[in-house]
């Protein structure tokens, strides 16, 4: 079994057991990646990071023929040990790794260009941290029904893909957001082919406070459960939001999430809309284990 050396770290709570395997070396299965991050029994995390050079990933071939910047690859796993496509606190949180480790050197003016199996992701420091440019998001039409346990009423979702798949949920109040109970997963109905991180949303009031839009979120992500923080779910709620509530509605958003506050912003691309999340990232602890 490998023995390695890891960096515990986390977005706004939503935390990562993150570790180097530059030349791709070391694969670990579904099996070994949920054991470490068991709470009880392993280090414990909502995901697992594995930092690999591109060039020597399968999925990482199509990040460098998108952008040959795309030096390192984001090989990111959920709780469970399946993987997913792109994770917007975890790819903040990826950032600081490669730079704290010296694997990377990245001024404040600079990108860091990242490989996710989303596609390119572009980074670069700000006040609150680093400020992800997530790509082009979309309505992806699904739009299920959701139940969720201690939610009196099943409510209309929103589905919204912002590289990986989502659907977001209006709530009446901050009493029925904390009732919920999201250690269950919620139903959507129809169901979705590769299942959705869903996000209950509660609109603050007013809404709109010195430009800037203002909600509430929690999250049950798929594979990993309710976590304290979702990047691409904070990303997805603000994007429903301002689709509800019409052409008038900001493009700049605060997030309040259990583990803290996030900021998204969108803005024209030549292709089209792109959606940005900023937000601090968090390195706690280094040690080693065997696997």
């Amino acid at each position: 079994m490998p023995d390695i050396h890891f960096t515990k770290g986390h977005g706004t709570g939503n935390d990562f057991v993150l570790f180097a395997d530059p030349e791709g070396e070391i694969e670990l299965s579904a099996a070994q990646l949920a054991a470490v991050a068991d709470r009880r029994f392993g280090v414990g995390a909502d995901g697992i990071i594995r930092a690999v050079r591109s060039a020597n990933l399968d999925a990482g071939a199509a990040s460098l023929a998108e952008d040959g910047a795309a030096e390192w690859f984001m090989d990111y796993h959920n709780a469970d040990g399946s993987p997913s496509e792109m994770c917007g606190n975890g790819i903040r949180v990826f950032a600081e790794y490669l730079t704290s480790m010296g694997l990377v050197e990245l001024g404040p003016t600079e990108t860091l260009t990242v490989g996710t199996r989303a596609g390119v992701r572009d980074l670069q420091r700000n006040q609150r941290g680093f400020q992800v440019d997530l790509g082009r998001w979309a309505l992806d039409g699904s739009d299920p029904l959701v139940r969720a346990k201690d939610v009196a009423v099943a409510r209309p979702g929103l589905g919204i893909n912002v590289g990986n798949p989502h659907v977001v949920v209006a709530l009446s109040s901050l009493e029925e957001l904390a009732a919920a109970d999201l250690t269950v997963i919620p139903i959507l109905d129809p169901a979705a082919p590769e299942g959705a991180n869903v996000e209950f949303v509660v609109p603050h009031d007013p809404l709109v406070k010195d430009g800037v839009g203002q909600i509430t979120m929690r999250v049950h992500e798929r594979g990993s459960g309710e976590t304290l923080s979702c990047g691409t779910g904070a990303a997805a709620a603000a994007l429903a939001t301002r689709h509800w509530a019409g052409p008038s509605a900001p493009n700049n958003w605060r997030v309040e999430v259990p583990g803290g506050v996030l900021g998204v912003r969108m803005w024209a691309a030549e292709d089209g809309e792109h959606v940005s999340l900023s937000g601090p990232a968090t390195l706690v602890f280094e040690g080693d284990l065997s696997v």
